[in-house]
């Protein structure tokens, strides 16, 4: 579900504007890695970066041989998603953005809830002069005048991602301050280790160990 709210979102959450962590350190020409490093748990990054290029072939086909059928669907599904509709932002790699990566980790969230982003220039985004670049809205279509929050429900809780728009082309995610949020992390855990995680996963780290590394 889609709606316009009507107030603006600073009178609703306070948000503290941060950098997405680990965003600078994803490769940009290693195309597999950069679609599949959002869903990808620490022991598998920390495992590919030391593969030879050999090996990192083999751990492509491992990681969702390694995977049910129904995973691999839904990663899939996602990344069509995501290549149909949010190439706007980053049209050779779509998935390598911010919204990009919550879309492949999360899927789909329950709503979307958007609002006039005329105060976010006060927000000190990272990379910028406070109080510049979300002012000057002449060059934007009608859904980059505005400010995101995508909700995802989890267990009892309700998980907000706040995006804003950076010109001249990117939409940032900053940290909202929201009760629910502490859960985050949680919900980030269970999609990788749940939704699309490793069935065997003590079978799949021997497997990953056997790979050739680096000389």
């Amino acid at each position: 579900m889609k709606r316009l709210m009507r107030v603006t979102l600073l009178s609703v959450l306070a948000v503290l504007a941060v950098a997405a962590p680990g965003i600078s350190a994803i490769p940009r020409n290693d195309t597999w890695y950069t679609q599949h490093y959002i869903i990808m748990q620490d022991f598998e990054r920390t495992a590919y970066r030391n593969l030879s290029p050999a090996g990192r072939l083999a751990f492509q086909e491992l990681f969702w041989q390694s995977r049910s059928p129904e995973a691999k669907a839904t990663f899939a599904a996602r990344l069509e998603y995501v290549k149909k509709n949010l190439w706007k932002e980053n049209s050779r790699q779509p998935w390598n953005t911010d919204r990009g990566r919550t879309y492949l980790l999360n899927g789909s969230p329950v709503s979307i809830d958007y609002d006039q982003n005329n105060d976010w220039g006060s927000l000190a985004i990272p990379g910028q002069m406070p109080g510049t670049g979300a002012t000057n809205r002449n060059a934007e279509d009608v859904s980059a005048n505005r400010a995101e929050i995508w909700t995802y429900p989890f267990q009892e809780n309700f998980i907000k991602y706040v995006f804003v728009f950076v010109q001249p082309s990117q939409w940032r995610m900053i940290q909202a301050q929201v009760a629910g949020n502490r859960y985050r992390g949680d919900l980030e855990t269970h999609s990788r280790a749940v939704v699309l995680g490793v069935q065997d996963l003590e079978q799949y780290k021997d497997r990953i160990a056997a790979l050739e590394k680096k000389k």
